[in-house]
């Protein structure tokens, strides 16, 4: 009889202060629904009409909030996550859509096509450790710490 996978597979543990992070397959999953995001955000961008001018313009608004790590990384962690939650992007664009606001789905598309492809590329939520720790996993510099550091 196989044994029912636990509760936490794809996911390492915390240990000695090490935010926990997916792995393996959990992970490589939650790439590529950041692919399939970014995908589906830019065609139905493509049926607003509105010009890729705007989008390439648009794209990387949500990086600005990375300016809230000068505050320190508990400030820089909360902006980037806010500005990185796909919650938003949603209730704007749905907003816009019933509202009748044109230019706010569009942003919205924009928004959550940036964020799916940050999730594409392995960045994910930040955790207060700092920016290089997320819920995807390492990356840069912290990449290279020993667990625990």
């Amino acid at each position: 009889m196989a044994t029912p996978p636990s509760a936490n597979e794809g996911i390492r543990a915390a240990s000695d202060g090490d935010p926990a992070a997916v792995t393996g397959t959990v992970r490589w999953i939650l790439r590529a629904e950041g692919a399939a995001s970014l995908l589906v955000c830019c065609v139905f961008y493509a049926l607003t009409g509105f010009g890729w001018g705007y989008f390439v313009l648009l794209f990387l608004v949500p990086d600005l909030s990375m300016l809230g790590y000068l505050a320190g990384p508990r400030t820089g962690s909360l902006a980037y996550n806010v500005a990185h939650t796909t919650a938003l992007p949603m209730a704007l664009g749905v907003a816009g859509f019933v509202l009748g606001l044109g230019p706010l789905p569009p942003l919205a598309l924009i928004w959550a096509a940036h964020i799916g492809f940050d999730r594409m590329l392995g960045y994910g939520l930040k955790y207060k450790r700092g920016f290089g720790y997320t819920h995807l996993g390492r990356i840069g510099a912290a990449r290279r710490e020993p667990s625990g550091a």
